[in-house]
């Protein structure tokens, strides 16, 4: 059984991530408040959004619940705030400490909403295939940050670093597996952390899987 003020607790948790790594972005890009707000939810809910959308669950949560949208756009709002704080904005213009920040919120909503995904298709009427459970966990993971960078005119950073959608996949199979013994307490905890820790890893290490060589084609 699980606790159902952990899984919400969790929830808040990578909703506040993904809205301040949405926001981020967006101020980098130099966007107005709106944008940095609009940007930050995408971010927030898109993984979510997506996983409602592809097993037919309407109107998506987002809309049903609004308390997510609401803590994506107060995240959005302090972020904003403080980066417009002379005094903390040097540390989010500088370029390493930028990237470091970005990637720890990164991580940890990758961690939480790949939980979060796998566990909504358990709960679904879809449950009895194993491949779409692991896929759900994966696109809710990695669906809002696909949205952001597609949104702000990038390639999208689980086709090309840091071993991004390869984390959310062990952590989708390693919750999965807790599910399997009916330790789901332990596996939400576990999987995540496992997520945020190879991400932080391949960012500190610089992990990747291998790139095509350009050359070859010429």
């Amino acid at each position: 059984m699980i606790n159902t003020t952990l899984f919400f607790a969790m929830e808040i948790m990578g909703t506040i991530a993904f809205s301040c790594s949405g926001a981020m972005t967006a101020i980098q890009k130099k966007l107005d408040l709106l944008g940095v707000i609009v940007l930050a939810v995408i971010t927030a809910v898109g993984g979510g959004m997506s996983r409602d959308i592809l097993i037919g669950n309407n109107p998506p949560a987002l809309f049903k619940n609004p308390v997510y949208v609401t803590v994506a756009v107060a995240a959005a709002i302090v972020m904003f705030l403080t980066v417009r704080s002379k005094r903390l904005s040097r540390i989010f213009i500088q370029v390493r400490h930028y990237e470091r920040i970005m990637n720890f919120f990164d991580a940890v909503g990758l961690g939480v909403f790949t939980v979060v995904g796998v566990n909504t298709a358990v709960h679904s009427t879809h449950n009895q295939y194993f491949f779409l459970t692991i896929f759900l966990g994966v696109i809710t993971g990695v669906g809002g940050g696909l949205l952001r960078d597609i949104m702000v005119c990038e390639i999208p950073s689980i086709l090309k670093e840091h071993i991004y959608a390869c984390a959310s996949l062990i952590g989708a199979l390693i919750y999965a597996l807790f599910l399997y013994i009916n330790k789901p307490n332990i596996g939400i905890l576990v999987s995540a952390a496992v997520i945020v820790l190879i991400r932080v890893l391949a960012r500190h290490y610089d992990w990747n899987l291998p790139h095509g060589k350009p050359d070859i084609l010429q």
